[in-house]
């Protein structure tokens, strides 16, 4: 009897695409001999969220047995801390739905598939766990040596970017000269233009300056 599986892809950054995981799960789902019914996908979406619209949704479908195997990139997909993968890979066993991951080729039907599982989750929490202290040291360090933390103020000489823009300099121009965004360029101009409207409209009006009402 065919199989029915789902797949599952996450990516952390909108700027990545899910559909690289989704093609190579399908060949892979097609090699298996598995029936793919259904496809959940999280984007711009942190694999330390518990909770994510597309994890959720298959959940759902998972508990009302609607299919039979959940396939995976890479099993950081699913989840980066090891508490909350274990958690939902235990609801799957529960529910007689296999866990498989392609990268590691590992799958939940055994026991030792689980204690890969458990394994190579505890060393992916460790490795995350490591390079938030790297960055936490280097914070320090810095705060230590009197450097200032955190995103600096950009220097930009606002009144000649907003000058070259309106005297037709090109929005990409503009953005790579001053080293900001077009985005940036954008918003600095209609500021520019705001306030120059302010200050138009609060200039008193040519021959109401001295004004007298007479009262008859």
């Amino acid at each position: 009897m065919t199989k029915r599986c789902v797949l599952y892809a996450r990516v952390s950054s909108v700027d990545q695409h899910v559909e690289t995981q989704l093609y190579d799960l399908r060949q892979f789902a097609a090699q298996r001999g598995f029936e793919v019914v259904a496809e959940y996908t999280d984007q711009g979406v942190s694999g330390a969220r518990a909770r994510r619209p597309g994890l959720d949704a298959m959940l759902v479908d998972a508990r009302r047995r609607k299919f039979n195997v959940v396939l995976v990139a890479a099993f950081d997909r699913l989840a980066r801390s090891t508490k909350h993968f274990l958690t939902v890979v235990d609801e799957l066993d529960e529910l007689g739905i296999e866990f498989v991951s392609h990268r590691e080729n590992i799958d939940t039907t055994g026991a030792m598939g689980r204690m890969f599982l458990t394994v190579l989750g505890a060393i992916s929490e460790l490795e995350r766990s490591m390079i938030v202290e790297r960055i936490k040291a280097g914070m320090r360090r810095r705060k230590l040596e009197g450097y200032p933390l955190g995103r600096q103020p950009l220097d930009v000489d606002h009144p000649a970017l907003v000058r070259d823009r309106l005297h037709g300099m090109s929005l990409t121009k503009v953005a790579k000269k001053y080293g900001v965004s077009r985005a940036s360029v954008v918003r600095f101009v209609r500021l520019a233009k705001q306030r120059q409207a302010a200050e138009f409209a609060a200039m008193p009006i040519p021959g109401q300056e001295h004004a007298v009402v007479e009262c008859g």
